[in-house]
């Protein structure tokens, strides 16, 4: 038994043993300051600001090309990057492993995710004719979708060869397996949709593949460039797909509330994805109803009624409760993972990531 002291300030006690965590454990009394905080991501980023300067004058380079086109579409790419989100987990779980400054591996292996995941986003607004990206154009919808899917083949090699040149190949073999997992998550997704009969066991095998795939290697690449060895690795890979995990039930909570997220309330139900709330509630419903929300998602054909039938369903069932409750299981299984490492300021800033994924309002 390993006594940790929380972040504040009390003691906490934590069975490990082979790996594996007591579930006596419970982290609210010591992530409750964080949830009532509302940090910004620049102050929990604070720890590695300086490492994100650097990585993004170094992704910038990587994503330099000697052919004009592609050099101003690589250019359009870096001005709307996002959140910066797995950077940062790659940064801080290298640091929790000891790494003091880190190592230029971690700076390849966080490129190596960007440019992965940035190729499959680019296929995918191909895959879902969408002209749209985080509030921007799309690539497909400025210069077409055959340079779009050329553009994402680009990203893939730029991304195979930096590991490849600096024989990276650890970091390569967690990468590529993150990939192969988004995609057959997405298409496991695609078949249950045709049928609407996604169990809530089939759902969570879906938004790991999927969602929390990646996530889980970020912070595997980053316990792994910081040198650490198999049991670690494995045990930062767990605690990032578990925050994954908790990350995508949120987002399939926005389906069904009413706050600026970037994607219309009803989305997921317009496109005939079964989420936690709506598995949850389905299973709670007599066969008579269950027959007719089914039917209300399966040929909602955008109508606003139909879908709006839908939310209400969801709502006076159950469904949103109940996944509110599986997202702070999934919350309280990563930190219990997370306090098992020493305490530092990046420890901190973890604790903080994972409370704001869940809180964001967006």
């Amino acid at each position: 038994m390993a006594a940790l002291r929380c972040l504040s300030g009390t003691h906490t006690n934590v069975m490990v043993e082979k790996g594996a965590i007591s579930h006596r454990f419970s982290p609210y009394h010591c992530s409750a300051q964080f949830a009532r905080m509302k940090v910004t991501l620049d102050e929990i980023q604070a720890p590695i600001a300086g490492e994100m300067v650097e990585f993004e004058r170094k992704f910038r380079q990587s994503m330099k090309s000697n052919v004009l086109l592609l050099d101003k579409i690589m250019g359009y790419i870096v001005k709307r990057k996002g959140k910066q989100i797995r950077p940062m987990f790659v940064f801080f779980s290298a640091k929790i492993c000891g790494a003091d400054p880190l190592p230029e591996a971690t700076f390849r292996g966080a490129a190596l995710i960007e440019l992965l995941h940035t190729a499959t986003l680019v296929h995918d607004d191909v895959v879902d004719e969408s002209n749209y990206r985080r509030g921007f154009f799309s690539i497909n919808a400025l210069w077409k979708n055959k340079i779009a899917v050329l553009v994402g083949d680009y990203l893939l090699s730029k991304g195979l060869l930096l590991s490849l040149e600096n024989d990276d190949y650890a970091l390569l073999k967690i990468v590529s397996n993150a990939v192969r997992e988004l995609s057959e998550g997405e298409l496991l997704q695609i078949e249950k949709a045709r049928r609407l009969d996604i169990t809530e066991d089939v759902y969570f095998d879906i938004i790991r593949q999927k969602t929390a795939s990646l996530i889980a290697s970020c912070c595997a690449v980053g316990a792994s460039s910081a040198g650490a060895d198999t049991a670690i690795i494995e045990q930062a890979r767990l605690f990032g797909e578990k925050v994954g995990i908790a990350f995508q039930i949120k987002d399939d909570l926005f389906d069904y509330g009413t706050a600026e997220i970037g994607k219309p309330v009803g989305i997921d139900i317009k496109e005939k994805k079964m989420t936690l709330p709506l598995i949850y509630a389905l299973q709670q419903a007599d066969w008579l109803t269950k027959r007719r929300i089914i039917y209300n998602v399966k040929n909602n054909d955008g109508r606003k009624d139909r879908i709006q039938a839908v939310i209400d369903f969801v709502k006076q069932s159950g469904g949103l409760d109940y996944a509110i409750q599986a997202m702070q299981r999934y919350r309280d299984e990563a930190l219990q993972l997370l306090y098992t490492f020493p305490v530092s300021p990046a420890r901190t800033s973890l604790e903080q990531l994972i409370n704001y994924t869940i809180e964001r309002e967006k």
